[in-house]
């Protein structure tokens, strides 16, 4: 991929994170306005299960990956929580077959106002990498299928549409250090929808 075509995909990105978190202030500091704590946010051991949709800037070709993810968060202090992730992130637009998957688990910091939950969280997992064809000998299809250890820093807000649906926007910024020949940096934008148990 070309210094300008990686410069491009990143500044896309961008743009769209700079709107995410103005969307996400502007939320939170009309809620700081009449902040009122919801009941069940506030309680010790809130569950959630969720798919989401996810695009991404992979940091390798010049494409965005498209794909889907489940996420799982249980929170077990007021502030504190788990949460356990897999992203599933393909290249739609080629035909090399290229995708990127995670398996991913880590702690997060929540904060609660009223319908919003805005948060942080560092995560740890294993990235799976699926290579191109060798350009010399494209019949022998993908060159190989590799798995590197990753972590990732993550910020997002579940929104509480109903007594059991939450809506999720959430960006991640891996880091696969092992990845040949310098890493790797994905970039992960997902919009979920989960079911809280309460």
């Amino acid at each position: 991929m070309d210094v300008t075509q990686s410069s491009m995909l990143s500044l896309r990105l961008i743009q769209s994170f700079r709107s995410v978190i103005l969307t996400i202030g502007v939320f939170t500091v009309s809620l700081f306005m009449n902040a009122q704590a919801a009941p069940t946010a506030s309680r010790i051991g809130d569950l959630q299960v969720g798919a989401a949709f996810n695009l991404a800037v992979p940091d390798y070709g010049s494409n965005l990956l498209r794909g889907v993810g489940i996420y799982a968060t249980v929170d077990i202090r007021r502030h504190w929580g788990v949460e356990g992730a897999f992203h599933q992130l393909n290249d739609t637009d080629s035909k090399v077959g290229i995708y990127e998957r995670t398996f991913e688990v880590g702690p997060r910091y929540v904060l609660h106002f009223d319908r919003l939950s805005p948060y942080a969280k560092f995560m740890i997992g294993r990235g799976v990498f699926q290579f191109p064809p060798d350009s010399r000998h494209p019949e022998n299809g993908s060159v190989a299928n590799l798995a590197y250890n990753m972590w990732a820093g993550g910020i997002g807000a579940d929104y509480h549409l109903g007594p059991s649906t939450n809506l999720r926007l959430d960006y991640e910024l891996q880091n696969w250090n092992a990845f040949p020949p310098h890493g790797l940096n994905p970039q992960v934008l997902s919009i979920g929808v989960a079911y809280r148990f309460h």
